[in-house]
């Protein structure tokens, strides 16, 4: 049995705010696919994290401080998968 989350949960203090970063989730999503044997998928999802990382419009991954809101960066990665 496997489990997948980010490593430091789901901030449920930001619920609704719509200013966390996506990436920790993102990235256990990334790990579930690795785990269900979907190489090309996860490798795609990873990629996608990596280009919006080093693409510039990311400014921080801190909560309120990432330059867009969590929907924007999710949007972003979903666009670069």
């Amino acid at each position: 049995v496997s489990m997948f989350e980010p490593i430091g949960g789901s901030a449920p203090k930001y619920t609704g705010q719509n200013v966390v970063c996506p990436l920790a989730a993102i990235g256990a999503a990334q790990m579930m696919l690795e785990q269900l044997g979907e190489a090309e998928a996860a490798a795609r999802v990873e990629g996608a994290m990596v280009k919006a990382l080093t693409g510039g419009k990311i400014k921080s991954v801190s909560a309120r401080r990432m330059g867009m809101s969590t929907s924007e960066m999710g949007d972003l990665v979903a666009g670069l998968v």
